[in-house]
């Protein structure tokens, strides 16, 4: 564990993702956010710099983790001085961004004398600070075998999938799935609901027939109880929908399902609830719950 590891991007999952690779014991060599606040004091947490700068964390560090919140926010962090003294570094990037952006960064990665590797996570802020991610990792397979020995400090499981945006494809389509899936359950006990149903008991049936799923486990007692502190935000899945949507639609597919399910997430970010937890496109379906903003 002699690789010194710089974070950018400290929100809850990269900082939870710091705090374990530091007590697995790793040196947290820099942190840096456009939140500068959070990255000083997770700095001062975990005894290290918070950098201003990219160009300090790359300096400092021989592997970065990039970890920031969409495709402008990874175009921003390698064109703005994350690339500078990046010869003989490894880049690994776990934000869930569009395949092509992955492929980008991994070519600028190489045009510098760097490695590249995607590390999509299909896990939550929990299993981050645990070290029990689960990883789909995509790059150079020599990328991800310089990876492994911080990975496997993160993770519960890291298959390799292909070359650079295979990874993110398919994070893409999990996270389409758990979207339908969520949503379709927050219709199903906003109509028990109103039917005046238990919904304890349409709960436990559901778990017993066809209508289960992992989300009904992790959302199901939340959606009742209006509990939506966020774990995966709404305004994420509606981003996440998206990637997915945009590869279908680059191939001639429709998906209907995909596509309806954004719509149910572009109007809880619209309306205001972009910053609850999926789980929150429930309001949208109880009735009387919530009352749309007028057009």
């Amino acid at each position: 564990m002699t690789d010194k590891i710089g974070f950018v991007g400290v929100g809850r999952m990269g900082a939870n993702m710091a705090r374990r690779l530091k007590e697995a014991g790793f040196t947290i060599a820099a942190v840096h956010d456009a939140n500068a606040a959070a990255a000083q004091l997770l700095a001062e947490e975990l005894g290290c710099p918070a950098a201003s700068d990219l160009r300090a964390v790359t300096a400092l560090s021989d592997v970065i983790v990039t970890v920031v919140s969409d495709d402008k926010a990874m175009k921003a962090i390698y064109s703005g001085g994350l690339l500078s003294r990046a010869k003989g570094k490894l880049f690994i990037n776990c934000a869930t961004v569009s395949p092509a952006i992955h492929v980008w960064a991994e070519r600028k990665c190489e045009a510098k004398g760097a490695q590249s590797l995607e590390a999509c996570m299909a896990s939550s802020i929990p299993q981050a600070r645990q070290g029990t991610l689960f990883l789909m990792c995509g790059g150079k397979p020599e990328a991800f075998e310089r990876a492994k020995p911080v990975l496997e400090k993160l993770s519960v499981a890291m298959p390799y999938i292909g070359p650079a945006g295979q990874a993110a494809q398919v994070k893409a389509l999990v996270n389409m799935v758990m979207n339908i899936n969520t949503a379709g359950l927050a219709e199903g006990l906003g109509l028990g609901a109103a039917l005046g149903l238990d919904l304890n008991m349409l709960r436990d049936i559901f778990s017993q027939t066809g209508a289960n799923s992992r989300v009904l486990m992790t959302d199901g007692e939340d959606m009742q109880k209006r509990e939506h502190s966020c774990f995966f935000s709404a305004a994420h899945a509606a981003k996440d929908s998206g990637i997915a949507l945009k590869l279908a639609k680059e191939l001639g597919l429709n998906l209907p399902l995909a596509a309806a399910t954004k719509k149910q997430y572009d109007r809880m970010v619209s309306e205001g609830l972009g910053e609850l937890d999926k789980s929150g496109v429930a309001e949208l379906t109880f009735k009387g719950r919530h009352e749309s903003k007028p057009a």
